[in-house]
């Protein structure tokens, strides 16, 4: 079984990149299922049911989101007919939508979970208790069980890759836009990378213009954040093998596409 999780799109820099290279990025590598965050997809914030069905039609079989959620108002009428969009599980009770999915890969089924950090971000519902109850779900149908945890800190991230070792396939970290080298096989057998990377703008910080947050650094006056749209793309991405008996994971590679680290088919 061999997972491809492209991470953080943002915007249509993000959007292009994704058009442009998961085609090649299927032909090379053959994954089994491929999942995209496109919690920052719309204008660098949120997700529409247009930009959704257009990440299903360029070859994604799931969709996690993130803290943005609910930026476009339009969500709250599509969502609970998008099966394949996974916003975070530990969203409180009443919110709409699902915090898992189960994909169908011939005879084998593979859980999707989205979790949100609670470390600088909305005191939400603990993601390690919502885990818990989810992952206990996912085990009585398939070892095939995939995490997106979308959180701030790498201390809470890491965490929740050793919470979860050997229970779940893999914890790949979203949100902090820039992709880290820790990628390893926990000790039984958990794929994890603190952070997969973003899925955009190249020469921006963190996907938006670097005047208006040069300036807030240096006068901390509020400033208006804009995701750049004209420049140098990049996509960040994880491969991941799993043991077709176990679930548990085999190996786990980072990709990264840019001027510096260019695409060789």
């Amino acid at each position: 079984m061999r997972i491809l999780f492209i991470g953080d799109v943002v915007s249509s820099p993000g959007r292009d990149m994704v058009q442009q290279y998961l085609p090649q990025l299927k032909q090379k590598y053959r994954p089994n299922v491929t999942i995209i965050n496109g919690e920052n997809a719309a204008g660098g914030k949120g997700i529409t049911e247009k930009i959704y069905r257009h990440f299903l039609e360029w070859g994604a079989q799931a969709i996690t989101l993130g803290n943005h959620t609910w930026h476009h108002k339009d969500i709250f009428e599509f969502i609970d007919e998008a099966k394949y969009l996974v916003r975070p599980a530990n969203f409180p009770d009443g919110n709409p939508g699902v915090g898992i999915v189960y994909l169908q890969v011939n005879a084998m089924e593979v859980a999707v979970i989205s979790l949100q950090g609670r470390t600088f971000l909305p005191s939400i519902d603990c993601p390690f208790r919502k885990a818990d109850e989810l992952v206990g779900e996912a085990q009585k149908r398939t070892p095939f069980i995939f995490v997106d945890f979308h959180a701030e800190a790498t201390s809470e991230k890491q965490a929740m890759g050793w919470y979860l070792d050997g229970r779940v396939s893999a914890v790949v970290g979203t949100h902090t836009h820039v992709q880290t080298a820790d990628e390893r096989l926990l000790a039984k057998g958990t794929a994890y990378i603190t952070d997969v990377g973003m899925t955009g703008p190249y020469d921006g910080i963190l996907g938006v213009e670097q005047e208006p947050v040069l300036k807030k650094f240096l006068t901390e006056l509020p400033a208006r954040f804009e995701v750049v749209k004209d420049g140098r793309n990049q996509l960040n991405g994880v491969m991941i093998d799993l043991d077709s008996k176990t679930g548990k994971a085999t190996s786990i590679k980072r990709i990264l596409i840019n001027d510096d680290h260019p695409y060789f088919s």
